[in-house]
């Protein structure tokens, strides 16, 4: 904290995915800027418009990058680093750019190769032993956290509370987090798997750091919860008996609006855990609580929450398809089902035939699509789009519409990141999920420095690959490319949804 200081720093770029920033992001997101302190942004988009966004937010000369990455060889990290070290580089000089990057990485990684090489200013060493959706109260959290200027004593010490809870001299039905994994694990047995987080606006970001842990965790062998965050409440009728609900209530800052939905939620016979947070710093209390929750919930359930067969899956494809664009200079040729409104419609050969009886409108091929929906199922929006509040709220929009006619929970992801987290419960969970994935062209694109691939080949590549590998699992998917003017195609889309849900 201090060296952060006497340096000089006006921003923290934290660069990593999944587990190494939906935590440093929840505490940014949670307690802002604090006085005297740098401000700390996290990049977790192979996006180029969201690459080219946060390098606007920052001044190059001022800024800490924090490069984080568990296990040093994942690809989002990695050109991160790339492109930021090199625009470093260029602003300040080869002999400095080192004193202006730190590492968070396991011992013996490469991330820890190139540390060493390029004279980072620190590295910091994980620990093999905890899994990334579990490192929050590690150096993969508490570094960026103190970098910020919170106080991490104070964040370990409300987390010791809840362990000293969870002690396994605890009996069972006093124990937070046995009790709340065995609610969660026993519920989704008889029906009840999903896992809809609602959380005061001061904490609302938890619900992506949960959401990662319970998907990633438990969605594997054709079983698991599915989390449901930031679906706006509705009225009791829109929900089925498919829901659990969780309401994180921030004590010091409720909700009065939540909290009447919520007990219109109970008066309706829905089920809901109440978990109340008594101020901001008490989220480490729900990270240790939910960790060992979900743990519980895993094994409840016969699976192993430890491990996350299904996110290298994609990874493989993903690396198949850059490696071509290296030797061939382009991806593989698509053909579309449709194209109609300035929207192209992709998808395999099974879900083609699926989809047919929906002609050659694009609201009827939605129509079709969104037939496949049974009691019990769920929707969940795939993004590879520029993470801006426009995009998500005219997303949100959809969601709703989908939710509410159709009476099923609706999930909403941008990639890549969602691969880092709900990713796994999509491909190796329950086969209850109806996709629609949503690409675009992209604008203005951005290099790799020392890859012949841009940021925008990446991207492709990386929904391209999803997407086979949903299909290869048997699931119900579409793909929706918008072109390059990704506001205009979101409102082809939206209009195209409403059309199909009449």
């Amino acid at each position: 904290t201090e060296d952060v200081k006497r340096a000089g720093f006006k921003h923290i770029l934290l660069l990593g995915m999944g587990g190494s920033s939906l935590c440093p992001e929840l505490l940014r997101m949670t307690f802002g800027r604090l006085p005297g302190f740098p401000e700390l942004h996290v990049l977790d988009s192979t996006d180029p418009a969201q690459v080219r966004a946060f390098e606007r937010r920052i001044e190059l000369k001022d800024t800490l990058f924090i490069v984080s990455s568990k296990s040093g060889s994942t690809l989002e990290p990695n050109i991160f680093e790339q492109y930021f070290f090199e625009r470093v580089r260029q602003t300040v000089g080869a002999a400095e750019a080192g004193r202006h990057f730190v590492a968070i990485t396991d011992p013996g990684s490469k991330l820890r190769e190139v540390a060493e090489r390029d004279r980072f200013r620190h590295v910091f060493s994980g620990d093999p032993s905890i899994g990334g959706r579990y490192s929050a109260l590690s150096d993969f959290g508490m570094v960026p956290a103190a970098c910020m200027g919170l106080d991490v004593a104070r964040l370990l010490g409300e987390a010791a509370r809840m362990a000293h809870a969870c002690a396994s001299c605890v009996p069972a039905a006093e124990n937070p987090a046995v009790v709340l994994g065995t609610i969660m694990g026993v519920s989704a047995r008889h029906g009840r798997d999903k896992v809809t987080l609602i959380a005061s606006p001061g904490i609302r970001d938890l619900g992506a750091w949960l959401e990662q842990l319970l998907a990633e965790s438990t969605g594997k062998d054709g079983r698991g919860l599915i989390p449901v965050d930031r679906e706006s409440l509705g009225v009791p009728a829109v929900y089925g008996t498919d829901r659990l609900f969780v309401y994180l209530r921030l004590e010091s800052a409720p909700d009065a609006e939540q909290d009447a939905a919520v007990a219109g939620l109970e008066a309706a016979g829905q089920p809901v855990v109440r978990i109340a947070v008594p101020e901001p710093y008490a989220i480490a209390e729900e990270f240790f609580r939910w960790e060992l929750a979900t743990a519980v919930a895993g094994s409840i359930l016969g699976i192993n929450p430890f491990n996350q067969p299904d996110v290298e899956a994609s990874k493989v494809r993903t690396r198949k398809l850059t490696e071509e664009y290296e030797r061939t200079g382009r991806l593989p040729a698509e053909t579309p089902i449709l194209e109609a409104d300035g929207v192209k419609l992709f998808t395999d050969a099974v879900n083609a035939a699926a989809l047919a009886p929906g002609g050659h409108t694009l609201a009827g091929v939605l129509r079709a699509h969104l037939a496949r929906v049974r009691p019990g199922d769920y929707v969940a929006l795939l993004a590879y789009v520029e993470m801006t509040e426009a995009h998500e709220a005219a997303l949100q929009a959809i969601r709703t519409s989908i939710r509410d006619r159709r009476r099923v929970a609706t999930c909403l992801g941008f990639g890549p990141r969602f691969l880092h987290s709900t990713g796994q419960a999509y491909k190796g969970g329950p086969n209850t999920g109806v996709f629609l994935q949503i690409t675009g062209d992209v604008a203005a694109d951005l290099p790799v420095p020392g890859q012949a691939y841009t940021f925008g080949i990446v991207k492709a590549a990386q929904a391209r690959g999803d997407f086979e590998v949903l299909a290869e699992r048997g699931r119900r998917a579409l793909r929706v490319h918008l072109g390059s003017d990704v506001a205009a195609g979101l409102g082809a889309l939206a209009r195209a949804v409403a059309e199909a849900l009449q």
